[in-house]
Formats: structure tokens, sequence, C-alpha cells
């Protein structure tokens, strides 16, 4: 399967700026409205988020996963392929 990164998100969660538990929060609520086999991008510049508890429920979940950390712009972008 190509890289989630390039692939187009059907959805795009901004949780810059919030502290855990938010991110994961949200982002739990946002994946539970979407449809089976939709891509949500999460833009994050929580390091525990992005790189513990994300990755973490969505493999527990058994989601895709890829991240990419935007060093210029401090934060990290999360692609969570739903299935």
């Amino acid at each position: 399967m190509a890289e989630l990164r390039t692939q187009e998100p059907t959805e795009v969660l901004d949780v810059l700026g919030r502290v855990c538990p938010y991110p994961l929060v949200l982002t739990k609520k946002k994946l539970q409205k979407m449809d089976n086999g939709t891509l949500l991008k999460v833009l994050c510049d929580a390091p525990a988020s992005a790189e513990d508890s994300i990755p973490k429920y969505a493999q527990k979940e058994g989601f895709g996963f890829d991240s990419v950390k935007v060093e210029d712009k401090g934060h990290w972008e999360l692609y969570i392929k739903k299935s």
C-alpha cells in the first residue's frame, strides 16, 4: 500500500495548541464519525500525543497510520486510515 501521507485526506483535524489528552480525545471523536476506508489527517504539536497516544490508539484499533514531523513548522502531520 502506498504511504498514507501521499494520499488525499478525507478530513483534516487541527489540534494545534492542544495538550494531552485533548488531541487523542478529539481524534477519536472525529474517527467515530468517519466511514471505514476514509483518511484523517491530524495536525498536532503535542509530542506526547503525536509520538505516543495517537499512534498507539491507531495500532490498537487496527487502523493504518503514518506520520511526518514538519520541522520548520514545529508540528506533526498524522495520517490515520480508518478500517
